[in-house]
């Protein structure tokens, strides 16, 4: 007997279609290897007030995070990856846009729940990041870093639980599993699937910056969650006929 639950097969890409993609692929990784170091801040209040979209990219110290942004960016030492994990706490911003021009921006947030880092530490940043989470005006993404070999923590749930009242309001979320190429192709297919349903209507993507999986369908994304379509205008009513 058929199982009908089984979803139809996805049907391969046209090679206009296909063409179409990679161009795009190219003009977003293009723009975030325009990214350049703006400034660090100890605090949410040392941070510049902007008026472009932010993406913030978060998670626990050791997750990958530093060594995805470098990949999307191609960049080998834009974000800083500590010898001693859970001792970077500065926010860094970094600029995006060609020519100088600043059309976006990437923060990058301290890793969290290293367990060598004080405890007082440990919550004093836990309020940092959840302050610049709830608070941060021109915020429009959030990138939450996971290993999927550990798959979501509880840190990382009491995030999802944080920003919850800003994605029901429309701010994008994105779950990245990194260090993809550690899994067989069996289990990394069913960690997406899991994390899928913990993400709670976000995205998820599996990233490997040493088989270059996942690098074009995130910088895709980035793209698009900085510069929105603008809304199409509904059409004007006509003007009834006169009498």
């Amino acid at each position: 007997m058929t199982n009908s639950t089984n979803p139809p097969s996805k049907q391969p890409p046209t090679p206009t279609q296909a063409a179409a993609e990679k161009s795009q692929a190219t003009i977003a990784l293009g723009w975030l290897h325009t990214a350049r170091f703006l400034t660090t801040a100890p605090q949410l209040h040392f941070l510049p007030e902007l008026d472009v979209p932010e993406i913030a990219f978060v998670g626990r110290s050791n997750a990958g995070k530093s060594t995805c942004i470098n990949t999307l960016t191609q960049q080998k030492q834009l974000a800083f990856a500590s010898k001693k994990p859970g001792r970077t706490q500065h926010i860094n911003l970094f600029a995006l846009g060609k020519q100088g021009v600043t059309d976006a921006v990437l923060t990058d947030l301290p890793g969290y729940g290293y367990a060598a880092v004080p405890k007082q530490d440990k919550i004093r940043w836990q309020q940092v990041m959840a302050n610049y989470l709830v608070s941060r005006k021109n915020l429009k993404a959030i990138v939450l870093m996971c290993d999927p070999r550990h798959g979501m923590t509880e840190l990382d749930e009491i995030l999802l639980d944080v920003i919850r009242p800003r994605v029901e309001e429309g701010l994008k979320f994105l779950v990245i599993l990194t260090k993809a190429d550690k899994l067989t192709r069996t289990e990394g297919a069913k960690v997406l699937s899991i994390t899928k349903l913990q993400a709670g209507g976000g995205e998820v993507k599996l990233f490997s910056a040493t088989k270059r999986t996942g690098i074009e369908d995130v910088a895709q994304l980035l793209w698009r969650w900085a510069h929105p379509e603008p809304a199409a205008t509904a059409p004007a009513s006509p003007t009834p006929p006169a009498a």
